[in-house]
């Protein structure tokens, strides 16, 4: 990565000492430049602009694509935007921050500006997800597409609560709205299903919550409920509140997405039926994997009739079978079609440049698709 001069808090960076990735033409093709503005400016989004300043030199050679960062915004930032590119350098060192703006007092509001001031052409959404109705990502993601953005999310709850009217938003608005790095963060699993035209999913079973899958591997060993979970956060790998994990509303947000999209049928969390491993104990766990039976929390949908039955809790399941194997942070998930009776993905030890990946996946087919946009 090249080094760019130190941004001094409260200021531009000169234009000399900007960064424009990619605005020299290569001998042949056409490159397109996009203006790139990053929604929540936590890990997976940090973690993406190191992997697109990575890749800058094969975004370019290889595809044609180009950018410019001109905007990025959180709780912590505020609303940042320049026009003509933000210093990706001075952006991740935390010592160096350009003044917030700030506009008026409605989220909304503020969002819908600052995608104007910024001039996005693709927004990467990583806001917080919401369990319970997905907001205010749903806002953002709708306010891109009608500002006329591309818009790749990391974040599960607009495909639970809103995936019809944002895809049927971007059609009309003849943008992306993708999501790949929401399940099995970047592994092309709704795109897989892209390159298999009129396969019908009848169902699908797996492990897709890594911090469960880690407490149990340490529970089995001994240790207590709290130590494993402290060892997982430790790790990184569990949220300070990971609720979420532990009550499986990870899980059953995953399957609803892979539902709604993949079987097409709208799907509500409250019916899917979720138990999450507070009720295990290390015994339990531990005369589990003695017995060649370990547990482990899963994942399934099934379609009935016109509809799907779904589930998310602890199963045993055998210990040389697909998902008696996983372990770790790894996960699994296992697709039954009309065409292929067993499809199976596995992912091993993922880290956040596997998510960002996800996230610059979709931006290359994004606007591969659409590169005039």
């Amino acid at each position: 990565m090249r080094r760019a001069a130190p941004w001094k808090s409260g200021a531009s960076a000169p234009r000399e000492d900007r960064k424009f990735i990619g605005l020299k033409a290569p001998a042949r093709g056409t490159i397109h430049t996009h203006n790139l503005c990053f929604l929540g400016f936590g890990n997976v989004n940090r973690t993406l602009v190191h992997l697109l300043e990575d890749r800058a030199q094969q975004l370019r050679d290889r595809h044609g694509i180009a950018y410019r960062i001109t905007g990025i915004a959180s709780r912590r930032l505020g609303w940042i935007t320049d026009a003509n590119g933000l210093d990706p350098t001075a952006m991740l060192d935390p010592n160096s921050a350009p003044t917030p703006g700030s506009w008026g007092t409605s989220p909304l509001n503020n969002v819908r500006k600052w995608l104007a001031a910024a001039r996005a052409d693709v927004i990467f959404e990583a806001t917080s997800l919401n369990v319970k109705d997905g907001q205010p990502a749903i806002d953002h993601i709708r306010a891109a597409l009608e500002h006329g953005a591309h818009a790749i999310t990391a974040n599960k709850g607009p495909i639970v609560h809103a995936y019809r009217e944002l895809r049927d938003l971007a059609k009309a608005r003849g943008k992306k709205f993708l999501f790949e790095s929401t399940v099995m963060d970047g592994v092309p699993i709704f795109s897989l299903f892209e390159q298999m035209p009129t396969v019908r999913v009848q169902g699908f079973h797996g492990i897709l919550n890594s911090t469960t899958n880690v407490i149990l591997s340490e529970m089995e060993e001994g240790l207590t409920f709290d130590q494993a979970l402290g060892k997982a956060q430790a790790l990184g790998i569990a949220e300070t509140d990971a609720a979420h994990d532990i009550d499986g509303w990870d899980a059953a947000v995953k399957t609803a997405a892979l539902i709604t999209v993949l079987m097409d049928i709208p799907v509500r969390l409250e019916d899917i039926e979720r138990e999450g491993i507070r009720g295990l104990t290390p015994q339990a766990l531990h005369n589990a994997r003695r017995d060649g039976w370990p547990f482990k929390l899963v994942c399934r949908a099934q379609r009935v009739g016109d509809g799907v039955e779904a589930t998310v809790g602890p199963e045993k399941v055998l210990s040389t079978s697909p998902m008696g194997k996983i372990t770790g942070s790894s996960s699994y998930l296992h697709f039954e079609t009309d065409i292929f009776p067993g499809l199976a993905v596995t992912e091993e030890n993922p880290g956040l440049y596997a998510t960002a990946y996800g996230m610059l996946a979709d931006f290359v087919r994004g606007v591969r698709e659409a590169p005039n946009a």
